[in-house]
């Protein structure tokens, strides 16, 4: 079944997630990991990376600006998003509201 309608934007959430790991927490030798979960009706995209002295925030991006932007994507996009510092590290999450799955009778088709 699957959530086709969430996928555009859950692709859009990752990507902006791991550009931020790769620009501002990645570092040389080390590597950042993608981690996507569905829950009820949650679906979560959380990337860690190890530079946890290094939190997101949100920045004021001009015209002329190319970077800048990411967190405003993620903040219209995601119904929530976060970030939770790890022992070595950070994970930054963003979290999409998804319609509930049918249940097994709606899969049956229609009452007799």
């Amino acid at each position: 079944m699957g959530h086709p309608g969430a996928a555009g934007d859950a692709a859009l959430l990752a990507g902006e997630l791991c550009a931020n790991a790769l620009l501002h927490g990645c570092l040389r030798d080390r590597l950042f990991r993608v981690e996507t979960s569905l829950t009820g009706q949650v679906l979560r995209v959380a990337v860690t990376d190890p530079r946890g002295e290094r939190l997101p925030r949100l920045r004021t991006a001009g015209d002329g600006d190319q970077f800048g932007r990411g967190l405003l994507i993620v903040g219209l996009l995601a119904a929530r998003w976060s970030v939770r510092r790890l022992p070595v590290g950070k994970t930054v999450w963003a979290e999409l509201d998804v319609p509930g799955t049918p249940g097994p009778e709606r899969l049956a088709g229609p009452p007799p």
